[in-house]
């Protein structure tokens, strides 16, 4: 967008003072027009900001883009100019951020609470829950072990399949426990606004409510898909008419927008819009404690903040005291009444060193059953291995190596064997599941594309040969693309179905090179 005024006046909002972006754009001009003979100047006042931004969660990364631009405003006919040349450009984008307003503040937040404030039972061992370790590798941080829950247990290192619905998408859950799947994760915030927690208590419990009562479930607390609202994902990932079943051509959906208030949040808890129907919900943590109560899962998690993975360092301060306050007041109520449900910690701070040895230090004194590793883990696989790396063997101290750890919302096949040879127990993800449903099948020779129209004359040719899924065992890949291409729903349950199964077998692999001290 541009602004003339005289000769060639020219100005642009930008995001942030140390944006390399901006800053080399106005350099680059100022030195454009000294050559041409022409000045260039920068408004004091700029307008409001030409760029919105929005966050997209991608595997458990939070990565920034850019939105849609939106239509300026007009400037002001007498906006005084300055003129800057590249020696004084930066000063003066400085002096010009300086004299913003600061924001009000509002009372100092509650001061956090104390281990002492907690029940002294609260720090023995559960009798319905337990995590018991077989075996320590003596060439890595990575054990095997098992995680007993009043629904079943849970070999470790495991993948958790995600059921955001309570329901796999495009599988029966008797066909995915077939499968080898073991623990299901299941999202409070989708199930709270639909059907509702008060329903699924009133059926039993999610167990009796799937029909699934010989399997363990955790659920969440919301948060993530409430600060994942604010930057879109959530939209993106449910306003999709007709849900992943129905196709309807290469066409982008359109997204239902929730306008800048979407999402507020108070020491209290999150005010959050439904995407349903617009109508406001708050969240605090105790609301979501109770939520997770009636739904009954044999895992809760506490309430806590999501930050972007861009954010300014005193923010994320903020944000990693706010979660700590949140999660020590979920765990107050939950305590309450434990209901024979374990509640896991999440570990926050991004991927700043300080800040995460802090959220270690401060949750792990606190009686929390496991340890959740959550918040912005890097961005891309290299970072989280280097996050990895130097945090679990904080979790290997004293009595915080007996409970298990569980990565939240990673579980891709390069992440997952590096994230166990660091010693986490058990992780979740939808990337196998959301693979499949796209026609991308894993195998132990690599992923493929099924469409792809070189497997069409693939007559008896199984998706992988070690494969011992039904589906492997009665189609082979010349049908599978005839479903994919034919847009026929089957496709989807049959090609999900063997990601489940491949994940499961490679989590068993794992577990016995561990065993065998291979890894």
């Amino acid at each position: 967008f541009y602004y003339f005024d005289g000769s060639a006046a020219l100005a642009m909002r930008y995001l942030t003072v140390k944006s390399i972006i901006v800053r080399s754009f106005l350099s680059v001009m100022a030195h454009v027009t000294a050559i041409k003979g022409a000045s260039f100047v920068v408004p004091k006042r700029l307008s409001p900001t030409l760029i919105a931004q929005r966050s997209v969660h991608l595997e458990g990364n939070i990565l920034r883009r850019w939105g849609k631009f939106r239509k300026p405003r007009k400037l002001n006919a007498s906006v005084e100019l300055e003129e800057c040349s590249p020696g004084n450009l930066d000063e003066k984008l400085v002096e010009q951020t300086n004299t913003k307003k600061s924001p009000k503040r509002g009372p100092p937040p509650p001061p956090l609470p104390t281990p002492e404030e907690f029940p002294s039972w609260a720090y023995k061992p559960r009798d319905f829950f337990r995590f018991e370790i077989i075996h320590q590798s003596s060439k890595s941080q990575a054990r095997v072990g098992r995680i007993h829950t009043p629904h079943g247990v849970i070999d470790t290192p495991g993948f958790v399949a995600v059921a955001t619905n309570g329901a796999l998408k495009g599988v029966d859950f008797r066909d995915a426990d077939q499968a080898g799947q073991q623990l299901i994760f299941s999202n409070t915030y989708h199930l709270l606004l639909h059907p509702g927690s008060d329903t699924i208590k009133e059926a039993g419990g999610i167990h009796k409510f799937t029909n699934r009562q010989d399997r363990p479930f955790i659920t969440d607390s919301g948060g993530f898909q409430v600060f994942s609202l604010a930057y879109g994902s959530v939209q993106q990932e449910l306003a999709q008419k007709g849900g992943e079943l129905k196709r309807t051509g290469k066409k982008k959906p359109e997204y239902k927008q929730l306008g800048n208030d979407a999402v507020q949040v108070s020491e209290n808890g999150v005010i959050f819009r439904s995407y349903r129907d617009g109508s406001k919900f708050l969240l605090t943590p105790e609301s979501t404690v109770d939520a997770q109560k009636d739904i009954g899962a044999d895992i809760i998690v506490p309430l806590d903040e999501l930050p972007p993975y861009h954010i300014d360092h005193e923010k994320l301060v903020e944000s990693v005291a706010r979660s700590h306050r949140w999660e020590a007041r979920s765990l107050k109520h939950h305590l309450k009444n434990v209901q024979e449900q374990a509640m896991y910690c999440v570990i926050h701070g991004g991927i700043d060193r300080e800040l995460r040895t802090e959220s270690i230090d401060y949750l792990t004194s606190l009686p929390f059953d496991g340890y959740g590793i959550g918040g912005s883990l890097g961005n891309g696989r290299q970072e989280l291995k280097e996050l990895l790396e130097w945090m679990m063997p904080l979790l290997d101290e004293g009595d915080r190596y007996a409970k298990p750890r569980h990565l939240l919302g990673i579980a891709d096949e390069e992440s997952i064997r590096n994230a166990v040879t660091k010693g986490i127990d058990t992780l979740d993800s939808a990337y196998p599941t959301r693979l499949g449903r796209h026609g991308t099948l894993l195998t132990r020779n690599g992923h493929f594309r099924i469409k792809s129209g070189k497997h069409s004359h693939s007559f008896g040719v199984k998706i992988d040969d070690a494969c011992n899924c039904t589906t492997c065992q009665h189609y082979d890949r010349a049908y599978l693309w005839h479903l994919f291409k034919a847009n026929e729903p089957v496709a989807i349950s049959l090609a999900t179905l063997h990601n489940i199964h491949y994940m499961n077998d490679m989590m068993a692999s794992i577990r016995q090179d561990i065993l065998e001290d291979k890894i």
